[in-house]
């Protein structure tokens, strides 16, 4: 008989068997923040069907970078757990890292405004140990049903498959509009935090809450972070939408390129550690993974670095091939109850079988551990390995029991006894429904160039939704975190906020479930977290920076000479950009150009400067790519510098930017000037100024 799905207008949801749903919000639990249950066929038949929609590409995370590298602990960890990897600081543990987008295709674009993923693999002497996370501490959803949901919503329309690698579209606002636990993540979503200047300069977080079990059995709650070495930095939007013309594959020819130059991207391991006792001592709950400890609040303890130092070689086998899992631990991890945590640890398995094709995927060299593996698992497609004798069961006495199961002492894993007494219910605990006020916090904390970037991207993504209703209840849930935020945002839809849309938060409520229950509770002042601005990372280094010397025949080569010195001392790198590939001469010795100004722009660098030269700087005003090149850089607040008549090339920078004075040096937004050859004064000065990263104060003047 033929199925009939193609009006649901008026239709009850069900399961593909046919059977009615009474509640797509919630998993079956042990109690409402208990453990999901095995039984749960609605959430298994629906993530079941969600993995499996799309092969060989990933559904999620499928456009990614890799690379190969270590990690070391600075001090034993075992007071808190008996990770065999986190005791000793004089060994190294190999690791394979993933960083990749979420939404778009294996062809998208790298710097689409996205969550970025950020796993890591661990070879240890127990067994693989995967941390699955992204470079942003939280998630859209609350529980692991939502999740076929979200992607559906922020993937390509099905209708048209638009836009690729874009969550600026209808179906993701109208998805987003009706879950007000999402208004934490679309906080972060539309910060300068999804648009990352490179995967070394993104933290990466591990997300849901896990737990630490020591030797004596005894358990702490834990968050994973990692620290990147260079700080936190982001593009412009504007400079986005060049590069992904420009480079694509921005992202990830710097993490290869900088690997390749020596130029080893590093993190510290940080955890923040919770005693069992202090579980509920916070105003949210730890098992929300809408949800973040704030670090004023619970400090991050840096307890190890990772060093990534091999570019894999071969794409496919082990960038494309590697298959990460939350449920690869080791003894001493465990899980907590969140409920998002509780459906990953089903579909990532599932997942795998679809994409690589065999329950064996873990035999693939990149998944290989180096501990030992024995069991009673054959066969199955793809099978490497050639298990000898008559036995693959287990108990026997013809393999002479063996292999054996290990106890607790011989470092078997043994999963933490949580107490759970509770009843099955398809609920949600209602210590998880306060929805706004870390929105409310995140956005507190940002700098006040941060807070116009979310004003402005907020704009943008809802500037591009046809349906008008959608953009009112936008408007209305963004009025719940910050009513000055949503008004601003109205003014660029030409809309005001909505007072009250009628019904709007009780969208998520079961059939027979009790409103008041479900009720989102207001939005709450907190103390704002600065952790959370980009603007406090560091900004002493200007380690690994790409900066970009404009020239042509004529220029003067003892200002190259000053200001290179410098540059490369500090650690950055040098490219020249001319009119021509090939040698370009110089005052005394010429140099090779690296790109032409037809292959390159300025948002492929992190700084640009121009040295002196009469003639150089009459061949540089004649290529309007360099007028380009300067104002690009201008708009997106990266330091400028220029010397001698190469002055005269900045003559269009607004509000005298670096205005010359009497001092051989001036520097203002940003810009560093000299009237003259560059000195070492000089020189430094630029390396400051391109330390600061971007002076988005340009942003703000009139």
């Amino acid at each position: 008989m033929e199925r009939n799905t193609a009006d649901a207008s008026g239709q009850f949801m069900t399961t593909d068997q046919g059977t009615r749903i009474n509640d797509d919000q919630n998993s079956l639990k042990a109690g409402d923040r208990g453990a999901t249950l095995l039984e749960d066929f609605i959430l298994r038949e629906k993530i079941t069907h969600f993995d499996h929609e799309r092969i060989p590409e990933r559904i999620v995370h499928a456009r990614g970078a890799g690379a190969h590298g270590y990690f070391e602990v600075y001090e034993s960890m075992a007071p808190v757990t008996r990770a065999a990897f986190l005791q000793d600081p004089g060994k190294r543990t190999p690791v394979f890292v993933r960083f990749s987008t979420v939404a778009g295709f294996r062809g998208s674009t790298d710097l689409a405004r996205d969550v970025r993923g950020f796993s890591v693999k661990f070879y240890t002497e127990e067994g693989n140990y995967d941390l699955v996370g992204n470079n942003i501490p939280v998630f859209f959803i609350q529980d692991a049903i939502k999740f076929p949901d979200l992607i559906h919503a922020v993937k390509p329309e099905p209708h048209n498959e638009i836009p690729q690698a874009a969550s600026a579209h209808d179906t993701f606002w109208d998805f987003v509009s009706l879950m007000p636990e999402s208004m934490h993540m679309i906080m972060w979503a539309m910060s300068d935090r999804a648009i990352p200047r490179s995967y070394r300069m993104m933290e990466g977080f591990g997300v849901h809450t896990f737990r630490f079990v020591n030797a004596k059995g005894k358990a702490s709650f834990v968050k994973f972070h990692w620290k990147p070495k260079l700080g936190v930095h982001s593009v412009a939007w504007d400079e986005a939408l060049k590069i992904s013309g420009n480079d694509p594959d921005f992202h990830r020819r710097d993490l290869f390129d900088a690997i390749d130059h020596g130029d080893f991207p590093e993190w510290e391991f940080g955890v923040q550690i919770i005693p069992e006792g202090d579980e509920h001592k916070f105003d949210f709950d730890l098992l929300d993974p809408t949800k973040l400890i704030p670090e004023e609040q619970v400090p991050v303890q840096r307890i190890g670095r990772m060093v990534l130092n091999r570019n894999p070689d071969n794409y496919f086998a082990e960038t494309e091939q590697v298959a990460f899992h939350p449920g690869h631990v080791v003894p001493g991890i465990d899980f907590s109850n969140d409920p998002l945590l509780q459906g990953r640890l089903f579909s990532y398995t599932d997942t795998q079988l679809s994409r690589l094709g065999s329950p064996n995927f873990h035999e693939i060299p990149i998944n290989r551990p180096i501990a030992p593996v024995h069991n009673h698992q054959r066969d199955a497609h793809m099978r490497q390995t050639v298990d000898k004798g008559r036995v693959a069961y287990e108990p026997n006495t013809l393999g002479g029991g063996c292999p054996m199961q290990a106890t607790f002492k011989d470092a078997g894993f043994v999963s933490y006894a949580e107490r759970i007494d509770a009843k099955k219910v398809r609920a949600r605990s209602p210590s998880f429904f306060d929805h706004f006020t870390q929105a409310r916090m995140f956005l507190h904390s940002q700098s006040t160039p941060e807070y116009n970037h979310i004003v402005s991207a907020l704009r943008f993504e809802l500037g591009k939704v046809a349906t008008p209703a959608i953009r009112q209840r936008m408007l209305f849930m963004l009025a719940q975190v910050d009513r000055e935020l949503a008004a601003a945002v109205g003014v660029g839809l030409g809309m005001a906020v909505p007072k009250k849309i009628e019904g709007l938060l009780n969208q998520s409520i079961p059939a027979d479930g009790d409103p008041k229950r479900f009720q989102p509770t207001p939005a709450r002042d907190v103390p704002p977290s600065p952790a959370l601005s980009m603007a406090n990372t560091p900004k002493d280094s200007i380690e690994t920076r790409q900066i970009a010397f404009l020239i042509a025949d004529g220029f003067d080569s003892s200002d190259i000479a000053t200001v290179r010195k410098a540059l490369l001392a500090g650690g950055a790198q040098v490219k020249f950009v001319a009119p021509h590939l090939g040698q370009v001469a110089g005052s005394q010795d010429p140099v090779e150009a690296d790109f032409s100004f037809l292959t390159c722009n300025s948002v492929l660098f992190d700084a640009i400067y121009i040295p002196g030269g009469r003639k150089s700087v009459d061949a540089l005003k004649k290529i309007p790519d360099v007028g380009v090149f300067v104002t690009d850089a201008w708009r997106h607040c990266k330091a400028i510098g220029a010397s001698g008549e190469a002055d005269e090339l900045l003559v269009g920078l607004p509000h005298g930017a670096g205005t010359k004075g009497k001092d051989p040096v001036n520097d203002r937004y940003g810009v560093v000037r000299a009237q003259g050859k560059a000195t070492t004064a000089f020189a430094a000065a630029l390396v400051q100024s391109i330390a600061q990263h971007r002076h988005w104060e340009r942003e703000t003047l009139a």
